[in-house]
């Protein structure tokens, strides 16, 4: 195997990483819709931070691998429509991705606040924060931005 060829293979591991990562982020969102008691939130969290992990390897991955295959590789270029639309698509994902984040953790944070304090919280409290709609928009936008990448990394319109 080439460097080229190890340079693609982790590129495409990484590419995996984030969009398992998206998948799992989703199943969260749908199984957190009704949770309301500290102990199930809490170890939901825990399982989203494993998610958190996994989409850091993955966006780094993608862009760093994926940018240096750009430089690397005959008859691919940094600035071909194709990788610029990619690296727009990608930083779009990424800071939407990371404000949804911030929205889902906050129920996170409330349930830590409220195990701490020996508090089960208000009735439907958690439930609210888990079903935040400005979170789901942002995790639906981030989504879609990664959905185009992929089918941009397919296709690679204009190459």
């Amino acid at each position: 195997m080439s460097f080229n060829d190890w340079l693609l293979a982790f590129h495409l591991w990484s590419a995996f990483a984030l969009v398992g990562s998206m998948v799992l982020f989703w199943t969260l969102v749908v199984a957190m819709r009704d949770v309301d008691d500290v102990d199930s939130v809490l170890a939901y969290g825990r399982v989203a931070n494993v998610g958190s992990k996994l989409i850091g390897i993955g966006f780094a991955g993608t862009v760093i691998f994926g940018i240096w295959l750009a430089f690397n590789k005959d008859g691919y270029a940094i600035w071909d429509g194709w990788i610029i639309a990619a690296i727009i698509l990608w930083v779009i994902g990424g800071a939407t991705g990371g404000r949804a984040g911030s929205e889902y953790t906050k129920a996170q944070t409330r349930a830590g606040e409220l195990k701490a304090a020996g508090q089960t919280g208000q009735p439907g409290e958690l439930r609210a924060l888990n079903r935040t709609s400005p979170g789901l928009l942002m995790l639906a936008i981030s989504s879609l931005a990664i959905a185009l990448i992929v089918i941009d990394m397919i296709w690679k319109p204009g190459a």
